[in-house]
């Protein structure tokens, strides 16, 4: 049984920031189907390592924690890392791909041959594509990290796709200024170096 933690207040997520090395902190809001599916899946999972502790919140209770961290959607996992911000990943998980995003969390962590630099990814999606979630999934299973931008509740973001692209359509991922429109595995993973 995985022990996860209930915070609060920013105060008491801080302390714990504060007295652990690694921390994984999945904000949701209970009674949206998408947060209590993240939450579920989140709980059910095994803690990654001894180092590391699980907490959630509530953002229905806890309302100082996600204007913090400049966090705009649910459900987020936050990864932190010696008390600083590292990552971000939103939506629902099953359990298997959080246990992903955890091993290739600890396996990039401890690479210390020549690292190649970090990509910067945005994947523009809306809530009710599933290509969306093809993309998202893939780059999860490939321990890429991403920026995930929701277009239908963000009118300027929808502008700027549409700017870079030419096209409304999603997904579309930008990889280092390069668009890939819709679920385009194989030039995703040559702009990416997914082998």
């Amino acid at each position: 049984m995985t022990i996860m933690i209930k915070i609060s207040s920013f105060t008491e997520l801080k302390k714990i920031l504060e007295t652990n090395e690694k921390v994984w902190f999945m904000l949701f809001k209970k009674g949206s189907e998408q947060s209590d599916c993240a939450y579920n899946n989140f709980s059910q999972i095994e803690n990654p390592s001894k180092d590391s502790v699980l907490c959630y919140a509530d953002v229905n209770l806890v309302r100082d924690i996600h204007t913090e961290f400049n966090i705009t959607s649910v459900p987020t996992l936050v990864e932190f890392e010696n008390g600083k911000l590292k990552n971000t990943i939103k939506g629902c998980h099953q359990p298997e791909q959080f246990k992903l995003i955890f091993e290739k969390s600890v396996f990039i962590n401890n690479n210390t041959g020549d690292k190649k630099p970090v990509k910067s990814v945005t994947v523009y999606t809306t809530p009710t594509c599933s290509w969306c979630t093809t993309v998202k999934r893939h780059l999860d299973a490939n321990g890429i990290r991403y920026r995930e931008v929701n277009v239908a509740a963000d009118t300027k973001a929808a502008e700027e796709m549409v700017r870079k692209s030419g096209q409304q359509g999603v997904p579309q991922t930008d990889i280092n200024g390069q668009i890939v429109v819709g679920f385009n595995k194989e030039r995703i993973n040559a702009l990416l170096e997914i082998k």
